[in-house]
């Protein structure tokens, strides 16, 4: 089958390469010029999300662009290390990168297999045909639709007009980058604060940055005056959430530069319908959580494998997606769950000890 793929993020360009190797022709049109969205954020692929690349033998260019973290420390407001976790070594992962590496790492990885990535491509409708139309006016033909086009995909909506729209976590999240000397340094570790009015996290970079987010609490604004924001703004924000605290979070805030980038955090906690006969959804555009457990790439890059695997072994892409709904639905509206609750801990052992196969069969 030739797959048009809407979105050259995790999701979609994950899900081309896993479509490849189950024979079928898949093309990635990413609405971006350059890559994607949020390019200013950092992540980090948990195990899960690891062993999911490996399955397709994509993990090396990942592991190649990021650092490893061996664990986390919660430290309280006062000051007070309330717990601590070592991540498992028996498990690869979990690697630190910023958005835009990621990106490129696995774009790069996958037009060096042949797959065909078209940029400055949004889609903006789709018949059931497949005949799909981008904004310049263009359109494409194929056999199956994938939408891996993000938090606001056009796709979801396709797909079921009624689809609930991404839900307003009530925080934003600001993330940030410094080189600057003398803050406290915690190498292969995130350092995770619990402040007097938001949360702030941080690790260091083997190249001595430091990489920082915080979430504070706040309300709703336009996607215009978020855009509007500027990287002073973004730095203000966050330091006066931790301004009260005897913590380090407000030196680190301080100490940053204009590398600092901030929006509101979203998610989608159910989508009634993932497909029709020629059309379905990975990644964001299915199921987006909120960023408390760090899982949302990793699930991504496990619906892209998975997906693939169902389309190779079914017979059709209606048996394919039903059976692609039956495996993933659960399992990712459970993560979804447990990160709204910011059941972080809840969640580490059945999320993380995820094994995907590429060599095993899919069956209806």
């Amino acid at each position: 089958m030739r797959v048009l793929i809407a979105g050259g993020g995790v999701a979609g360009t994950v899900a081309a390469m896993a479509l490849q190797l189950a024979g079928h022709e898949p093309v990635v049109f990413e609405g971006h010029a350059s890559g994607g969205a949020d390019a200013g954020a950092f992540l980090v692929v948990m195990h899960n999300g690891m062993n999911a690349l490996r399955a397709i033998d994509a993990d090396s260019p990942v592991i190649e662009a990021s650092f490893a973290s061996t664990g986390m420390e919660v430290v309280g407001p006062d000051g007070t290390t309330l717990g601590a976790h070592e991540f498992d070594r028996e498990l690869d992962g979990p690697r630190t990168l910023t958005r835009a590496a990621l990106y490129r790492a696995l774009q790069q990885e996958a037009e060096r297999r042949g797959v065909e990535i078209v940029h400055g491509k949004r889609l903006v409708s789709a018949t059931d045909g497949v005949t799909a139309t981008f904004q310049d006016g263009t359109t494409e033909s194929g056999d199956v639709l994938v939408g891996a086009d993000g938090l606001h995909s056009v796709v979801r909506t396709l797909i079921d007009p009624r689809a609930e729209p991404p839900r307003f976590t009530g925080l934003t999240v600001v993330y940030g980058y410094t080189r600057a000397e003398g803050l406290p340094a915690a190498p292969g570790i995130y350092r995770m604060f619990r402040g007097s009015r938001a949360a702030f996290g941080y690790t260091t970079a083997p190249d001595g940055a430091t990489f920082w987010f915080a979430r504070v609490p706040d309300s709703e604004r336009s996607r215009a005056e978020i855009a509007a924001v500027t990287p002073e703004g973004w730095r203000e924000f966050a330091h006066t959430a931790f301004a009260d605290d005897p913590l380090p979070c407000a030196a680190i805030v301080a100490a940053t530069g204009d590398d600092v980038h901030g929006g509101h955090s979203y998610d989608l906690p159910t989508t009634r319908v993932w497909s029709t006969s020629s059309m379905v959804l990975a990644g964001d555009a299915a199921h987006a959580a909120s960023p408390a457990a760090g899982q949302g790439a990793s699930m991504a890059l496990e619906d892209a494998v998975v997906l693939g695997q169902c389309l190779r072994d079914l017979p059709d892409a209606p048996a394919a997606f039903a059976a692609y709904d039956r495996l993933r639905r659960a399992r990712v509206e459970k993560l979804v769950a447990a990160s709204a609750g910011n059941d972080v801990g809840a969640e580490r052992g059945w999320a993380y000890r995820h094994h995907l196969d590429w060599s095993a069969r899919i069956t209806a």
